[in-house]
């Protein structure tokens, strides 16, 4: 079974900013959610997959933290299957080791295994050596995997 193209546009709205989908779901309604909280951006080598958490294939470099992230129409824009921060997100600046992230995913814990939400091709990718800030600019995309 898959979801519509639409569907997944209307999913990625209610999970970055809280948004109601007509007919289906009310975001801030009895069964929704008034306040729209957090979730918790973590960055992967690799696709951590539908059966992985937060800490499936996650990044290990020096002083790495996820990064906690507002559920808001000002935080994302969303197209399609698609996601880009509407500012900058910076993690912490490397001070060992080296990564290639590649993957994206978002979740409920800051840290250890915590639910994964979703998670997605990050592009471009983003390479990590010591003294490295990586950075989710405005027009990096996450892509549904």
């Amino acid at each position: 079974m898959s979801f519509s193209n639409t569907l997944e546009n209307e999913l990625l709205l209610l999970i970055l900013n809280n948004s109601n989908i007509a007919n289906i779901g009310d975001a801030t309604g009895l069964r929704g959610s008034s306040t729209a909280g957090v979730f918790y951006l973590s960055l992967h080598t690799s696709s951590p997959g539908e059966g992985g958490t937060q800490s499936t294939n996650e990044t290990t470099y020096g002083s790495y933290a996820r990064v906690s992230v507002v559920r808001s129409a000002s935080g994302w824009t969303v197209t399609g299957n698609s996601a880009s921060p509407t500012s900058a997100i910076d993690f912490a600046e490397c001070t060992s080791s080296t990564a290639t992230i590649t993957h994206v995913g978002l979740g409920t814990d800051s840290s250890g295994t915590g639910k994964l939400v979703l998670y997605g091709s990050l592009s471009p990718s983003i390479s990590v050596a010591s003294g490295v800030i990586p950075r989710i600019k405005t027009t990096s995309t996450i892509t549904l995997d």
